[in-house]
């Protein structure tokens, strides 16, 4: 009898102690350190009418239109400036979940641009620590306006303005994300003999997130019109203001601005501002994104 009680004790030790190891390695399991990346850093791949970190998802195409308005200061004849108007239509395509390439035709000078973003790195915290998204983006513009006695172009090559940009920005909890995005822009044939064909440039966004759905943005450029005694930019250009809010409704975002820049784009941005906000130069605009999605696996998984 005292036999086959040892062999039942042996038996029922060996298996706890199984059940134990098993248990142990199950917890093990759970507790492994995982990636967790940030996402919708910004709800857009604009702050306002720059670019922010955000690539467009592989298999998809963002179509987007940004429309800007005249001036408030130019008068009630003019309905203060909504009886002018620019507008740019751009399509963006993810190559990639981190390569976006994307081409829009803006009526402010006949513009064409063209670019590609790439997202180098991701921001993330957990068994991988990367306190920022990076992304480069490389972009050039093409000027078709006919040549005019101040402006004549003499070929193809001096219509031309290139722009590279490294895109750092940080996502601080729910609410709160900020940008820096350090730039070059250049252009084959400057407007005026004050202007230099290169231009750099410092641009500063950031996003508040106010309800679910709604985020206030705002976003600067500073580009210095001196180095030393020798002139970079025309006086008449300055400094790129935009303030706005972004409004997400199922799959578009709406975002509505003010700013004191005409163009849509970084060759206006950072080069061809104009408008000064205590003079009321401030131009009413908003850009409506629409995504549409080729990915098929992603279609049958949202089913």
């Amino acid at each position: 009898m005292k036999k086959y009680l040892f062999l039942l004790l042996t038996l029922m030790s060996a298996i706890a102690a199984q059940a134990q190891d098993d248990l142990l390695d199950e917890l093990n399991k759970v507790q492994k350190p995982v990636i967790s990346y940030a996402s919708a850093t910004f709800k857009s791949t604009r702050i306002v009418s720059g670019h922010s970190i955000e690539t467009v998802a592989a298999k998809h195409l963002d179509f987007r239109i940004s429309h800007r308005f005249g001036a408030l200061n130019s008068g009630y004849r003019e309905l203060f400036g909504l009886d002018q108007a620019q507008i740019r239509f751009g399509l963006e395509f993810g190559l990639t979940d981190r390569l976006t390439v994307g081409v829009g035709r803006n009526s402010y000078q006949k513009t064409y641009d063209y670019y590609a973003k790439y997202k180098l790195l991701r921001q993330s915290s957990g068994a991988k620590i990367m306190p920022v998204t990076v992304a480069l983006l490389a972009a050039a513009y093409t000027n078709t306006l006919p040549s005019q006695p101040n402006a004549r172009f003499f070929n193809n090559l001096e219509r031309q303005t290139y722009c590279g940009q490294l895109l750092i920005a940080r996502k601080f909890g729910e609410r709160v994300s900020l940008q820096l995005t350090p730039s070059i822009l250049h252009r084959n044939k400057v407007e005026t003999d004050n202007d230099a064909n290169t231009l750099y440039s410092l641009g500063m966004g950031g996003r508040f997130k106010l309800t679910r759905r709604t985020s206030f943005n705002v976003e600067y450029y500073y580009t210095p019109a001196l180095a030393g005694e020798i002139s970079l930019r025309d006086p008449q250009f300055k400094n790129a203001l935009s303030i706005g809010f972004d409004i997400e409704t199922g799959g578009h975002v709406f975002q509505l601005h003010f700013t004191n820049s005409k163009g849509m784009t970084e060759k206006y941005l950072i080069g061809q501002t104009e408008g000064l906000w205590q003079n009321g130069d401030i131009f009413y605009g908003f850009n409506v994104s629409r995504v549409f999605s080729f990915d098929k696996s992603a279609k049958k998984t949202h089913k």
